[in-house]
């Protein structure tokens, strides 16, 4: 239908712009802090950077891409996340010869053929952050406590911090082998999800939503207690830097990410009210990423944040969002012989960087006025046949109800004053 939006997305309509506009800005704001440059790139990417990017066995790639043949019969998606775009323009655009690390940051839609659910969308929001080149666990400590600083800046409160490692290509076989060994006496009570992940990717059976297998896998190896010596020293000097800044977390043993290219520390963070698992933030290191999409052995850590789900626990947490006070100014003309002089007055507050607005269909002085005030216009001024013929105009304060009369050469000066004031 004409008229009805497509199931799974959303209009931000003028009166809830101001949320993202604030959550924006203050995401922009701390990228400057911490040193991070944005990087825009294509909504559509060939598909088979999600296949090699994202992983062939995640459902993201398997059941939920937006997937097209061009005109030239190339096969598209349009991005479902925004990781694998930013690394292949990084290798594209040869960023590995820049001094290292190198850390960018993305904010844009992103499109999953997903359930519709409370603060999740088919065309959704993304806020994420990528660095390139480091290795160190203070690197991860950096991102993570990045992440958790965004949220504490918008002022959401009871937020849980949960990370583990997921291990790295030495150690995920040797916990493989045992899960399956685990989950094999138990593989017909598995949901169908879980079956196939049994056969493809097992780790992301600790990821299922499904209660029965929760149960399942209560008692299962995790990867945590199968780590190589390099992961379980990552892990370790991780946890040793979040304590030296005092941000507290939970070792979260059964926490894994559902993309295939994460690799040893992962993390998420969980805040209660919002649905569909809580989750309003993760992201972990993936250092053979780069790699296996043609770049050179180059390490990586990023996370991402959709910006829907942070309303959503904003509006929960009943937070509200500090509104701009700026003043606005309506101009009336009494009668068509005043309108151009008006509109030169516009024109004027305008370029003075004074917000404005006239009246543009005619309304009666009772109407206008009418306007001025629903809309909450902070002054009015008002230009008729008098005010022509003496050069002076009254100006009232909507909010004090106060009127002064100022010369028409002078009101661009004396609104600019008081805005100053």
């Amino acid at each position: 239908m004409l008229t009805t939006k497509p199931r799974g997305t959303n209009d931000i309509l003028p009166s809830k712009i101001e949320k993202w506009h604030f959550i924006e800005q203050t995401i922009q704001e701390l990228c400057a802090l911490y040193l991070y440059q944005e990087i825009r790139t294509p909504i559509f990417e060939h598909t088979e950077l999600f296949l090699r990017g994202v992983g062939k066995t995640t459902d993201i790639v398997d059941k939920e891409m937006y997937t097209f043949l061009d005109k030239g019969e190339r096969s598209l998606s349009l991005r479902p996340e925004g990781t694998a775009a930013v690394v292949r323009a990084y290798i594209e655009n040869k960023m590995q010869a820049n001094p290292q690390p190198t850390k960018l940051y993305y904010l844009g839609p992103m499109f999953r053929y997903s359930r519709p659910a409370a603060g999740r969308y088919r065309q959704f929001h993304q806020f994420g952050v990528e660095v390139f080149g480091s290795q160190e666990p203070a690197m991860d400590a950096d991102v993570i406590a990045f992440c958790m600083n965004i949220f504490k800046k918008l002022g959401l409160k009871n937020l849980a911090l949960h990370i583990n490692s997921v291990g790295c290509e030495k150690c995920r076989p040797v916990h493989k082998e045992k899960l399956i060994s685990y989950l094999e006496k138990n593989f017909a009570e598995l949901c169908t999800t879980c079956q196939e992940r049994f056969a493809t990717n097992p780790l992301r059976i600790f990821d299922c939503k499904n209660e029965h297998c929760q149960e399942l896998i209560e008692n299962a190896p995790t990867i945590t207690q199968c780590l190589c010596e390099e992961c379980d020293n990552h892990l370790q000097q991780v946890e040793k830097y979040l304590r030296a800044i005092g941000l507290e977390y939970i070792l979260d043993e059964h926490l894994v990410r559902g993309l295939d290219y994460y690799t040893k520390t992962a993390f998420e963070i969980i805040v209660e009210g919002i649905g569909a698992g809580s989750s309003i933030g993760g992201g972990g290191r993936y250092d053979r990423l780069v790699e296996e999409c043609g770049g050179t052995d180059t390490p990586g850590i990023g996370f991402a944040i959709g910006l829907e789900r942070v309303i959503l626990a904003l509006e929960e947490q009943n937070i509200s969002i500090p509104s701009k006070k700026t003043s606005k100014v309506f101009v009336i003309n009494m009668g068509d012989e005043q309108a151009e002089i008006a509109f030169l007055l516009l024109a004027k507050l305008r370029a003075a960087g004074i917000v404005a607005d006239k009246d543009f269909l005619a309304r009666s002085f009772k109407n206008q006025m009418k306007y001025a005030n629903k809309h909450e216009f902070t002054y009015v001024i008002i230009i008729g046949e008098t005010e022509i013929e003496t050069g002076n105009v009254p100006i009232k304060n909507m909010i004090t109800g106060t009127q002064t009369i100022v010369a028409i050469i002078d009101v661009v000066e004396y609104l600019t004053r008081l805005e100053g004031e």
